[in-house]
């Protein structure tokens, strides 16, 4: 976790030496305000992980002096193919366009983003399809 971390905080440590620079250069607080966003982006999980990265055990990848035999095998476990984060992500960009075309779009966001949210937590909770 600790590689994944200094890469995340090193991006947003960029991002915001370009941000200053872009600021003091145009004085356009659009694209300033898009690239503050731009280092929330990598200091926000970048912080997670360091967080997480504390409070484990290192990782054979974590550890200068892990042999390649002691990270052959599984490397872990991951996610079989859902539909539900499709339709979380779905009914979330309606929600966003509710703000263009009105207050009626924002309650079937709502709705589909409601009944996503809770596939999604019945499928993790039970590892399998719902």
């Amino acid at each position: 976790m600790k590689i994944e971390a200094n890469i995340l905080v090193g991006l947003a440590v960029f991002f915001a030496v370009v941000s200053l620079g872009y600021w003091f250069w145009s004085y356009e607080p659009a694209g300033t305000a898009m690239l503050a966003g731009t280092v929330l982006f990598g200091l926000l999980p970048g912080a997670y992980y360091f967080w997480w990265a504390k409070r484990m055990k290192p990782r054979t990848e974590d550890r200068p002096d892990a042999t390649l035999k002691e990270g052959a095998g599984v490397v872990g476990s991951f996610p079989g193919s859902s539909i539900w984060p499709f339709v979380l992500g779905m009914g979330l960009f309606l929600v966003v366009l509710s703000l263009v075309f009105g207050t009626w779009l924002l309650v079937v966001g709502g709705v589909i983003t409601l009944y996503a949210t809770i596939g999604v937590t019945a499928e993790s909770r039970r590892g399998g399809t719902v």
